[in-house]
């Protein structure tokens, strides 16, 4: 069983992309906001949440478990994973 995963991405990044299709293709669940498409006091609410964890606030910023990953880097995310 894999610890939570939570992404947050933007709908247009490619990288974004590559990371939620790495995740499917490892049949990881994840739970994701495309922050690109948020609005108004949500979407800064959201912002602010990933600039706590990552100060550039740049995408896909990941967390699994305790981890936090920015980028898709996907020895990082297996090693975070277990796998």
């Amino acid at each position: 069983m894999f610890p939570p995963v939570r992404l947050y991405t933007l709908s247009t990044c490619s990288h974004c992309r590559a990371t939620k299709t790495f995740l499917d293709e490892c049949a990881v669940k994840y739970e994701f906001t495309d922050v690109d498409l948020l609005t108004g006091e949500e979407r800064s609410a959201i912002i602010e949440e990933v600039r706590k964890i990552n100060e550039k606030c740049s995408f896909p910023t990941i967390i699994i478990g305790d981890k936090v990953i920015i980028g898709h880097k996907e020895q990082e995310i297996r090693e975070a994973l277990g796998l």
